[in-house]
């Protein structure tokens, strides 16, 4: 029982690990993602931000279903609620 624990708690500290690292830098990612919204360097329209953070928003969305998903490949399943 005991190498049970041990590798359990193996799983989460890597976890942890892992997550944390990638969670620090989407966070990066998204604060250089608000540098584009200098207008002396770039032009966009609302549609464009639109369509930009919608993209974003469903990979987050999907990432987070996955948490939950017992089927874990099931990227591009549309399901009624």
């Amino acid at each position: 029982m005991m190498v049970r624990e041990n590798v359990t708690s193996e799983k989460r500290e890597r976890f942890h690990r892992i997550a944390e690292s990638r969670a620090n830098k989407i966070a990066s990612m998204v604060r250089l993602l608000g540098n584009c919204t200098n207008k002396s360097n770039y032009s966009y329209t609302d549609d464009e931000v639109k369509d930009l953070f919608a993209f974003i928003e469903k990979e987050v969305k999907h990432a987070k279903a996955r948490f939950s998903s017992s089927d874990k490949n099931d990227e591009g399943v549309f399901k009624f609620r």
